[in-house]
């Protein structure tokens, strides 16, 4: 059983990475507040011209779904993209799917914190209970557990677990082969690494030079109302929800509109 599992995850990473080495990825460029996509022929051979995209004309959206199979009732999360493809009044989206709802409100939040923010890295928005140190790779790997290992015992010090948590931590990832799915992370950035970028359309190479500061884009009047309505609400009441807050702050700008 052990043994068809490490297969199965080895076959897993082989694969993931094969169809990730053809994909252009999509750019976002902070200075002139816009995003580049490369879209996929419908034939599914080559890439269609880059299309750039204002940043404030995305629209982004969380979806649940739930249904039903021989295995039982099973649910999905996952976080979609659209625009409008410029020229036309034609929708063009794309999905994709995460774990947990959290984690799909969680990759918005760092695409908006580094366009609207300045956020650059990770450890700028990393929360503090997690499991990344100061100087870690941005990715996950062995560093990872071995942190989750040090931070269990400085809670367990602490008080804030007791044996029967740490008993099971232990049990748990010696189950899954202790720090192997870390390495196994680590193989397939490695992979990706030396992989090196494919070549770049060269309107997407062009588009991602930087500029100079006077000339970079500035949020528009709308959205810059919008935030400081998103903050007035959050310091009001910091424990409601994000949806809330939002929901509430575009209320108010209808009402003031």
């Amino acid at each position: 059983m052990s043994a068809t599992v490490l297969i199965a995850g080895l076959w897993g990473v082989i694969s993931v990475h094969s169809k990730r080495k053809k994909v252009i990825p999509t750019r976002f460029h902070r200075q002139r507040r816009e995003v580049c996509f490369v879209p996929e022929k419908k034939n599914g051979e080559g890439y269609e011209a880059p299309v750039f995209v204002p940043w404030e004309s995305l629209r982004v959206w969380i979806f649940e779904t739930r249904g039903v199979t021989q295995y039982g009732v099973q649910q999905q999360y996952g976080m979609g993209i659209g625009y409008v493809l410029p020229g036309t009044n034609q929708w063009v989206k794309t999905e994709f799917m995460t774990p947990a709802l959290p984690l799909a409100l969680a990759e918005w939040e760092a695409l908006r914190g580094y366009m609207e923010y300045e956020i650059n890295t990770l450890d700028e928005i990393q929360s503090p209970l997690s499991i990344r140190e100061e100087g870690d790779p941005p990715w996950e790997g062995a560093h990872t557990i071995r942190n989750a290992h040090r931070r269990l015992h400085r809670r367990r010090r602490n008080g804030e677990v007791g044996w029967c948590y740490t008993l099971g931590w232990y049990l748990y990832h010696l189950l899954t082969f202790w720090t192997l799915p870390g390495y196994l992370a680590e193989l397939e950035t490695w992979l990706l690494r030396r992989s090196g970028t494919k070549s770049l359309p060269p309107e997407m190479v062009e588009w991602s030079k930087p500029l100079p500061k006077e000339q970079w884009a500035k949020p528009s009047e709308e959205l810059v109302r919008l935030s400081e309505e998103v903050r007035r609400i959050r310091q009001r009441d910091p424990q409601q929800s994000i949806e809330e807050v939002f929901a509430e702050a575009y209320r108010n700008q209808e009402v003031v509109a």
